[in-house]
Order: structure tokens, then C-alpha cells, then sequence
């Protein structure tokens, strides 16, 4: 359940009068999410998502906010922030940061085939090309230094061969040298039920609170690590293909991507699999998360140390080189 902070109908007219929406018509909370609370709400001039965010903090949501603003007015399919009459994007309801999306249409489709995977490689690939110029900078927070850090901590609770596999990986990944690899912003968590589908077509990409500046092979490589796993964690081919080729067609990869895809398709396993280490270690305390299995990503990054030659023959498929 993602709705933690219960809003009053009375509440929810008075925040709607600041904006040019209408009168309220309907709201009700939306079950979907984790973190924060959400509501689907109905007005006379249209359909809205209301999220009130219960970890972020006010002063770091502008950075974010900005930047679905300006995707979506490149033509993303990004939920685009509105303006309250007094231009303002970013409010107070309840004591919580409060923010008025559009609602797009669609639906998440969690057993995605080939024609979802090309779409979304289609989506992503012209995500990161509109967005490499995008600024102010911020970096990723969970990238190689993240890593390391996080690893040293959680070594100590891990079973013996856990702290062996965690110990080689995050020793492999330091001494890869992948400079000069094109960087823009990057989602970095999108996963199945981040993207909505209408019709066939890529309608949403969701969940930017984990976005910042890295490598942009990094993105593509978190993606591909959820949408085109098998049931045992390896990658299926024609999936792999059909995102790759999709994404290939907005943005064409450079030398230099294509030799560190299987690297950075390890280091996505073992970000997602250390978050997961995190949660169940080191829960926040009266933080709204629910806890994910982190042996699957365990596992992921088992199979993809040794996934390298599929990984280039579907690069080789996709792209023609």
C-alpha cells in the first residue's frame, strides 16, 4: 500500500484551488509504489497523479523535477510536472513535499516480449541523446564509489563464498578502465514497472528519483538486466536483441560501448544486488521500503561473469558490426 499520508477531500480542494485544473471530481489512492504516497485524481479539465513524497526532501526534488519538465517537453514520455497558477511546481500538503503530475496513459506489462523490449531500447535510446546536454550536473549516487563503500560494509555479514563473490566483483570492476564512454543523465532504475504501454508504444517512463549524470552504457545496462532476463536470471537472446536494436536506432553506440556492455551489465547486477544487501542489513529506520529478495541479483551477476560471448553476439545481431 503507497498511500501513508491520508489526504481529506476538504484538503485535496484547497491544494487544487492553487492550481488552473478545475474543480475537484474524484481522487482515490493509488496501491501501486513503495516509497511514497500517490493519488490518481479526476478534475474537471482532466486526469492527474498527485504524489506526496515521504523520504525525499523538499530541497532536493527541484533538480528532478526540472528535468521531467524539460524531457517531456522534448517529447518523452514523461509525466510532466504542473504549474501552480503562481508557476510554481513543488508544494506542501500535509507537512510533505507535494507535487501534481499529468497522468499518462498506459499500463505496465510485466512479461514483456521482443516488440516491448525494441520499443523501450527505442524510448531509453532517445532519452539519453535529448538529455547527454542536460544540466545542472548531478552525479549518480550510486555508482563505482558507492559501490566499494557500500561492499566494505556488508562484507562482514555476508556468508564466506557471498563475501568471496562480492570481494572479486567489486576488485574486477575497479580495475576496468571504461573512460570515455558518452555520459548523460540516466534513469538508473527502470525497470518493468517503471514504463507504461498503450496501444504497443512506450506511453511513460516512471521513477526519476534515482536519475544523475554517468555513462550512459551503465542505463542501458540496468535496463537490459530486467527486461530481457530468463526465468533463471540469464539473458534471453531475442529480447536482448530487439532492446538493443531499438536503442541502437535513437542513439548508435560508439567504440567503446560495445566492448564494455558485458562489464557494465555485471556492475548493474551487483548495484541492485548490493541495494537489496542494504535493505535487509540496514533497514532506514521508518523508511517505507519493502524488502526484495537481493539473492536474485546475486544470482544475475553469477550468470552475467559468464554471459560475455551471448552478450556480444547480440550486440554484433543488433547493430550489424
Amino acid at each position: 500500500m503507497s498511500v501513508y499520508t491520508a489526504v481529506e477531500e476538504s484538503e485535496m480542494r484547497e491544494f487544487l484551488a492553487g492550481f488552473a485544473q478545475g474543480e475537484l471530481v474524484a481522487f482515490r489512492g493509488i496501491r501501486e509504489g513503495i516509497e511514497n504516497t500517490n493519488y490518481f485524481v479526476t478534475t474537471e479539465r482532466g486526469r492527474w497523479v498527485l504524489t506526496l513524497f515521504e523520504i525525499l526532501p523538499f530541497e532536493a526534488l527541484p533538480w528532478y523535477l526540472e528535468l521531467m519538465a524539460c524531457l517531456a517537453g522534448e517529447g518523452v514520455p514523461v509525466a510532466r510536472p504542473m504549474a501552480s497558477r503562481s508557476g510554481e511546481m513543488l508544494h506542501r500538503l500535509k507537512g510533505k513535499p507535494a507535487v501534481l503530475f499529468e497522468r499518462l496513459a498506459g499500463a505496465s506489462d510485466l512479461m514483456p516480449d521482443a516488440r516491448h523490449c525494441e520499443a523501450l531500447g527505442a524510448a531509453l535510446g532517445k532519452t539519453h541523446r535529448v538529455a547527454m546536454d542536460y544540466r545542472p550536473l548531478r552525479q549518480n549516487d550510486y555508482g563505482m564509489a558507492w559501490m566499494e563503500r557500500l561492499g566494505g560494509e556488508l562484507a562482514p555479514f555476508l556468508p564466506s563464498d557471498e563475501a568471496a563473490l562480492l570481494e572479486s566483483e567489486l576488485s574486477w570492476q575497479a580495475g576496468l578502465a571504461l573512460r570515455g564512454l558518452p555520459r548523460g543523465v540516466i534513469h538508473g532504475d527502470l525497470f518493468r514497472d517503471n514504463v507504461l504501454f498503450d496501444g504497443g508504444r512506450v506511453s511513460a517512463l516512471l521513477d526519476w528519483y534515482n536519475a544523475g549524470h554517468d555513462a550512459l552504457l551503465r542505463d542501458l545496462a540496468i535496463t537490459l538486466n530486467d527486461w530481457c532476463h530468463r526465468e533463471d536470471g540469464g539473458l534471453d537472446p531475442a529480447r536482448t536483441r530487439a532492446l538493443l536494436q531499438g536503442y541502437h536506432r535513437q542513439r548508435p553506440l560508439v567504440t567503446g560501448e560495445g566492448e564494455g556492455l558485458p562489464a557494465m551489465l555485471r556492475a548493474g547486477a551487483l548495484r541492485f544486488w548490493l541495494s537489496r544487501l542494504r535493505d535487509r542489513h540496514f533497514p532506514r529506520e521508518g523508511a517505507l521500503t519493502f524488502q526484495k529478495d537481493p539473492d536474485w541479483f546475486r544470482r544475475m551477476l553469477e550468470l552475467r561473469r559468464v554471459e560475455a560471448k551471448r552478450v556480444r553476439h547480440c550486440l554484433e545481431a543488433a547493430t550489424g558490426g
